[in-house]
């Protein structure tokens, strides 16, 4: 059995319908990447899976249950870490981790708190006002709350956003770990890096979900041709790029250009008088996951946002949209 297995998700706010019978289904011990640009429908998507927010269309199932007629019983096994930091800042670590034992109704508490502080290599700074903690050991402190009774899922919406590098990598670390101990994960991100960290990705545009696989396959799927090109002015270079026809992205990437392209045919004829100028350097190159994710965005257009702000004026679905899975 799946542990999430939802068909037909939608939900509409002020009659603009931000998610649009959405499908997924994720196993046991999966990581997989949520994607897309903001307002993109993703956080009502978990919040619906989860049971916090009543879909208006569509069925499923979360852990074996219900989420339309047992959300109460999905959020007792479901940890949820939101966008923002939501703990009391007058409180230390301990107190904090403390008062979300009782809501969970956890005996014995101290051993359940000492647990979680000792994982997350908490106990040095167990005494320290959460208020004062950099946002490091804020996401520290929230993901010791959230997995302190031992949920099967982890719902984690932008759970990086503003860390330093070397957080997040040690975030990612105790993931995997986790996920290697059986539990689900899903996870919202913008990160590039991060997305090539999950098992799978789904990437959804204006609540509709337009492509999903590993991160190689969706590279692979998105069937672009990408161009590196080093050398003297390049950054006069990109502003001729850019106008000429065949050529859907250019972008810098520290001394170098990525010319990125649908149709590689058209491609190769756009680039063609630019290879022949002297003190430039041309080479294939890999298409990056980023390279398919402004792809992905420039593919839509008009906007929907998770309050039911904005146009919604149409979206591209890929073969696989209406499938669930791969």
């Amino acid at each position: 059995m799946s542990v999430i297995d939802v068909q037909g998700l939608t939900k509409t706010f002020s009659g603009k319908t931000v998610v649009d019978h959405i499908s997924m289904q994720i196993e046991k011990g999966e990581i997989v990447g949520f994607l897309g640009p903001n307002g993109s429908g993703k956080t009502t998507t978990i919040r619906m899976i989860c049971g916090l927010l009543a879909a208006d269309d569509g069925t499923g199932t979360c852990l074996g249950y219900d989420i339309r007629t047992q959300s109460d019983l999905i959020k007792r096994q479901v940890g949820y870490m939101t966008q923002r930091f939501s703990f009391y800042e007058d409180l230390t670590i301990r107190e904090n981790l403390e008062f979300v034992a009782r809501l969970y109704e956890l005996a014995p508490l101290r051993a359940h708190v000492d647990k979680a502080i000792a994982r997350l290599g908490m106990g040095d700074r167990q005494h320290q006002l959460a208020g004062t903690l950099s946002g490091g050991w804020k996401q520290r402190l929230a993901l010791a709350a959230c997995i302190m009774h031992e949920p099967k899922l982890l719902l984690l919406d932008e759970p990086t956003a503003g860390v330093d590098p070397k957080a997040r990598r040690e975030f990612w670390d105790e993931v995997h770990a986790l996920a290697a101990d059986g539990v689900t994960v899903l996870v919202s991100t913008h990160y590039m890096d991060e997305a090539e960290r999950c098992h799978r990705i789904v990437y959804i545009s204006y609540g509709t979900i337009i492509a999903r696989g590993t991160w190689q396959e969706v590279v692979a799927q998105s069937r672009l041709t990408t161009w590196h090109v080093e050398g003297k002015e390049v950054a006069r270079l990109a502003g001729e790029l850019r106008a000429a026809p065949g050529i859907d992205q250019v972008a810098p990437f520290g001394a170098a250009l990525h010319v990125v392209g649908a149709d590689a045919d058209a491609l190769d004829k756009a680039i063609a008088p630019y290879r022949k100028r002297p003190g430039l350097t041309w080479k294939r190159g890999e298409t990056s996951l980023e390279d398919v994710f402004i792809r992905l965005m420039n593919s839509t257009n008009g906007a929907t946002d998770d309050t039911g702000n904005g146009a919604r004026a149409g979206h591209t679905n890929d073969a696989d949209s209406s499938k669930k899975g791969n």
